[in-house]
């Protein structure tokens, strides 16, 4: 088919025309497209960080921002006040003032040997924050996956260097402390851009399987227990009674040697004297020890004989104050 050039004009007025018509619906569709592409909101809890044909570019902050349209830059937001939890060996279904967990085992990840090799079903969460969300975004293909693979490699570490014991009681804060320590460490050395707020051990049981022979080994340690106690009370009450008997003979033999010493002093100071006395007056000196030995002796005799010196007998007198006597 020719077309001749009236006709080829008579086209061209006819699609000036249509553009004409349709023109300013297309300009604004344009502009309102270019307007979605430049146009990005980032949250009052987040920063953006803008990547320009997949390259790190810039971080703006919260509110209303305008970028290169048509892919060029890519905004994404990162939460960096928001502490995200992660969970080991539950689920939580429902938070709330009673959370609902799932019913769901999770003994592939909180299954764990003790330094005594014990198994531990253990439980615990981690929380954590966003400190650089560039290196979040540059240095990590899934943070979250991160965080979970680390931190059941350093728990299942620490639990391996604790007695069963000391896991279930005495040394279950310290644990958590290391935890954080070395998790946050291994963190940084990778450069994920992520802080530890918190590690933290919820539920620390043995498995359901031999929680009967783990209750009656308990029950035995809690008896043993109870009878070290007991001994120990009877212990305490017995040796300082024991001690307290033992100070008192020895200070009453203390007392009684003190006495008998400062008595023998006595008397060997008073003979002294009498023999520096008597030195002096033999004869007054015995006639003085005499009498008082009298007046010591004659109140304790019941019945007393007055004898003549020159009498060569005392027979006669034996009979004084007898029934018939005269």
């Amino acid at each position: 088919m020719d077309f001749t050039p009236e006709d080829i004009i008579e086209v061209g007025k006819k699609k000036i025309a249509d553009f004409k018509k349709f023109g300013p619906l297309a300009i604004v569709g344009l502009i309102i497209i270019i307007g979605f592409t430049m146009i990005y909101t980032i949250g009052a809890d987040e920063v953006g960080v803008i990547k320009r044909f997949g390259k790190y570019s810039a971080t703006t902050g919260p509110g209303l921002h305008i970028k290169l349209p048509f892919g060029i830059d890519k905004a994404i937001p990162v939460k960096v006040k928001r502490v995200f939890k992660e969970e080991f060996g539950l689920r939580t279904i429902r938070p709330g003032v009673r959370s609902k967990y799932s019913r769901r085992s999770y003994l592939d990840e909180s299954l764990m040997l003790t330094g005594d090799l014990n198994i531990l079903d253990v439980r615990w969460i981690v929380q954590f924050k966003v400190k650089d969300p560039v290196r979040l975004l540059f240095n990590t293909r899934d943070p979250l996956e991160n965080v979970r693979d680390i931190s059941k490699v350093v728990m299942r570490r620490f639990v391996g260097d604790y007695r069963l014991d000391e896991v279930l009681t005495t040394k279950r804060e310290e644990i958590d402390d290391l935890a954080q320590i070395e998790l946050q460490k291994i963190l940084d050395n990778y450069g994920t851009g992520i802080h530890i707020v918190t590690v933290k051990l919820l539920d620390v049981n043995p498995p359901d399987e031999v929680k009967p022979a783990f209750n009656e080994v308990n029950e035995a340690k809690q008896e043993r227990e109870k009878v070290i106690n007991q001994a120990w009370e009877a212990y305490n009450k017995a040796i300082p009674r024991a001690k307290g008997e033992a100070e008192k003979t020895i200070r009453q033999a203390e007392g009684y040697a003190l006495d008998k010493i400062n008595r023998a002093k006595g008397e060997a100071k008073r003979f002294a004297m009498v023999l520096a006395e008597y030195k002096k007056a033999p004869s007054i000196t015995k006639k003085r020890l005499y009498l008082e030995t009298m007046m010591e002796v004659l109140p304790k005799a019941k019945q007393k004989y007055i004898i003549d010196p020159e009498q060569s007998s005392i027979l006669p007198l034996l009979n004084i104050g007898q029934e018939g006597g005269k």
